[in-house]
């Protein structure tokens, strides 16, 4: 996608979109998006460490982290997408604008 993001998207054997996963901010703390039709959301950081499990080991674990801004990650992957297929650039930009307009919701 780009070197600050990583878009990976899952298919079903129909070749239907079934989830995907962004991946931002990889020059400073990366964290990953994910969705999966019929599961929802999941914001991860990426530990690069290897994780409390197995430290030091390299392999890059998905861990928990705290709340993130579904706006801005709508605005990087809009500024990032330019080489993504236009089909799914509007499949994770529709999902993001739907992530970001539920939690301006719940603020209100």
């Amino acid at each position: 996608m780009s070197r600050r993001c990583d878009l990976i998207v899952w298919f079903r054997d129909d070749e239907t979109v079934r989830g995907f996963q962004f991946c931002y901010d990889k020059d400073e703390t990366e964290h990953a998006l994910t969705w999966i039709e019929g599961w929802g959301y999941n914001h991860m950081r990426v530990d690069t460490a290897g994780g409390e499990f197995n430290p030091g080991s390299g392999t890059p674990l998905l861990v928990p982290d705290g709340a993130f801004d579904p706006k801005r990650l709508l605005e990087v992957f809009e500024k990032e997408c330019e080489l993504v297929p236009v089909d799914f650039a509007r499949l994770v930009s529709a999902k993001l604008r739907e992530l970001a307009e539920a939690e301006a919701n719940a603020k209100t």
